[in-house]
């Protein structure tokens, strides 16, 4: 018997939920705490394991004061979304990216810098490094 795959939207919600969690610095225990949840049980929301239902979804967006739809924001379409109406959804490593501690850490830092000159240099700093490493590796 196979373990059935977490849905597509699911897992999107979730590290949404995470994403979200760990700009505002807060543990999963804390967000667990103020759900009345274990913190097992975030870790299965933030993984797509387990859904989470409309009340607790709006519950979750309270405290991490964002609206509900930030929580859906540039995840999978449904079979609902395909009119073209739609905005085109970020590239999944985006998301992914900010998701972990290094991205939003990286994130943060760099908006904080005010001349644009200096980020530029960093954007182009960043994306000589990366060529470099994938001529290494070849």
């Amino acid at each position: 018997m196979t373990a059935k795959a977490p849905n597509p939207v699911d897992k999107y919600v979730g590290s949404r939920v995470r994403m979200r969690r760990i700009m505002l610095g807060m543990s999963q225990e804390k967000l667990g705490d103020s759900l009345g949840l274990t913190f097992q049980q975030v870790q299965k929301y933030e993984k797509g394991t387990n859904r989470i239902g409309a009340s607790r979804l709006q519950q979750i967006a309270e405290i991490l004061q964002v609206p509900v739809s930030f929580l859906f924001e540039g995840g999978p379409s449904g079979p609902l979304a395909d009119g073209g109406m739609s905005e085109a959804p970020s590239p999944s490593y985006t998301s992914d990216f900010l998701a972990t501690s290094e991205g939003l850490t990286l994130a943060r830092a760099f908006t904080s810098i005010a001349d644009p000159k200096l980020r530029r240099s960093i954007v182009d700093l960043v994306e000589q490094m990366a060529a470099r490493e994938s001529t290494d590796k070849r």
